[in-house]
């Protein structure tokens, strides 16, 4: 293999519901399911777009993120943000922001999964990286 491919591995509380949960939410399907005394260790996940995902359940040496959300924000770009935050929240999301146009010149909202992980949903950036930057300044002095 030549290159660098980045496939996150979500580590959760319950693989078999958050499997559920990304098929019905990200249209990902299921690629291999590899469990270990009754653990999923491994869940490999193709999204439509090409990309993968990754699940195992949480043990010892890979803990599930804390009580509402860990470090890492998984960011997805979608044509309809709208639509994708409704299938999540219908699924037991909880919004942390809703979807809205950005000054940057995105519309992106914010949500946490059921099992710990934070996704931004929102279309590309429309701006060039001045004119984001520009924009953020000018958000800063307003808030």
């Amino acid at each position: 293999m030549s290159g660098l491919q980045v496939t996150p591995k979500l580590v959760v509380r319950g693989a078999d519901d958050a499997i559920d949960f990304y098929r019905a939410v990200l249209g990902a399907r299921p690629r291999s399911r590899y469990a270990m005394g009754g653990a999923v260790v491994l869940a490999s996940l193709d999204l439509p777009t090409g990309g993968r995902l990754q699940v195992k359940e949480a043990d010892v040496t890979d803990p599930a993120p804390p009580e509402g959300g860990g470090g890492v924000v998984l960011d997805i770009l979608t044509e309809e943000p709208d639509v994708l935050m409704g299938r999540a929240l219908q699924h037991g999301a909880t919004e942390v922001f809703p979807v809205a146009d950005q000054p940057y010149g995105a519309r992106q909202g914010r949500f946490r999964d059921p099992f710990g992980h934070q996704w931004i949903v929102g279309t590309p950036v429309a701006m060039t990286d001045d004119e984001v930057q520009a924009a953020l300044d000018a958000w800063a002095r307003h808030t």
